[in-house]
C-alpha cells in the first residue's frame, strides 16, 4: 500500500515530555518530504500552538488545530472553522458546574480558564503559546467556542464526566480525552476522523494513502480511518489495539522511528 501523506498528532506524539520537536524528529519529516511523502498535523492544540512548529517542520499547507475544528496554512488562511453548538455548549458547562475540574474555554483566538494558576496551565502556555485569560462572563463565549477544556488529574470524575457530557450533547458536538487530564467538547466536525479527511482532501492525497500516528483516545477516529494507522508506545492499551502498528514512545523519537520503518518503506513518491 503506498503512503503518500503522513498525518501526526502533536502532543504525546510529535513532541517530547517537554513540548519539544527533537532533531531526529525533524529530520525524519525532511527524510519523508524528500522522498515525495506528505506531512501534516493534527491536533487539540489551537492554531497559535502550531504555529512555532511549521517553520521547523517545513509546514506550509493545511494544518489542523482543534481536533480539525480549524483548518488553515501558515500564511493565516483559514479553508474551514467551525465552532461549538452553543447550546451544547451550555448544557456541557452546566454539568460540569458539580464536579471538581478547571475550566478552560477557546474562543477569539484566546484561552480563557477559570484559573490561570491551575495545576495544568503551565503546561499548556507551552503547548497553546499564549497566556491564559480570565473573563468576568464565562457564558458569554460559549456561543463562538473552539474548544471547553474541563481539566482533572482525577481520572475516575473525568471519566464520568465524560460519561454525562457525552450522554447529553455526544449527537451534537465531539467529546473526547485529548489527555487522561483533559476532556475536550469541540464542534461535531472537530474531531480527528474528519479532520484527517479534510486534510488529505486539502492536500491532494486520498483518505486510503495516508498514515495517521496519535497516542490519545482523540486520536482513534484517524486512526481509524487513514490507510495505515500508528500508536505511540506511550498510548494506552485501548489505542494501541486500534492501530495497525505500534513505534517507540514520544521520549523515544517514536514518530522518526515509524517514518523509517513504516512510512518510508511504503512510500510512492509517484
Amino acid at each position: 500500500m503506498p503512503i503518500r501523506l503522513l498525518v501526526s498528532d502533536i502532543d504525546g506524539t510529535l513532541v517530547n515530555r517537554d513540548k519539544a520537536l527533537t532533531p531526529a524528529t525533524i529530520a525524519a519529516v525532511k527524510r519523508l518530504r524528500e522522498a515525495g511523502i506528505g506531512f501534516t498535523v493534527i491536533s487539540a492544540r489551537p492554531m497559535s500552538g502550531l504555529r512555532p512548529l511549521l517553520a521547523p517542520l517545513g509546514l506550509t499547507g493545511e494544518v489542523a488545530a482543534f481536533n480539525g475544528g480549524l483548518i488553515a496554512r501558515a500564511d493565516g488562511t483559514v479553508a474551514y472553522h467551525a465552532t461549538i453548538d452553543a447550546d451544547a455548549a451550555r448544557t456541557a458547562m452546566r454539568l460540569a458546574r458539580g464536579a471538581a475540574v478547571d475550566t478552560w474555554i477557546f474562543a477569539d483566538n484566546r484561552w480563557y480558564a477559570t484559573d490561570p494558576d491551575g495545576p495544568h496551565t503551565a503546561s499548556e502556555r507551552r503547548s497553546s503559546a499564549q497566556e491564559p485569560l480570565t473573563h468576568a462572563d464565562m457564558d458569554a463565549l460559549l456561543d463562538h467556542a473552539d474548544k471547553i477544556t474541563f481539566v482533572s488529574d482525577d481520572e475516575g470524575a473525568l471519566r464520568a464526566l465524560y460519561d454525562t457530557v457525552h450522554a447529553a450533547i455526544g449527537d451534537r458536538a465531539t467529546v473526547a480525552q485529548s489527555q487522561t487530564y483533559y476532556l475536550d467538547v469541540t464542534a461535531t466536525t472537530a474531531n480527528k476522523g474528519d479532520g484527517i479527511a479534510a486534510l488529505a482532501k486539502a492536500l491532494g492525497v486520498d483518505l486510503a494513502d495516508t498514515a495517521a500516528i496519535g497516542d490519545q483516545a482523540n486520536d482513534l477516529p484517524m486512526l481509524t480511518r487513514a490507510g495505515l494507522s500508528i500508536a505511540m508506545g506511550n498510548a494506552p492499551d485501548a489505542v494501541k489495539a486500534a492501530a495497525g502498528h505500534t513505534t517507540r514512545t514520544n521520549d523515544e523519537d517514536g514518530v522518526a522511528h515509524a517514518v523509517d520503518t513504516l512510512i518510508l518503506p511504503h512510500g510512492d513518491p509517484a
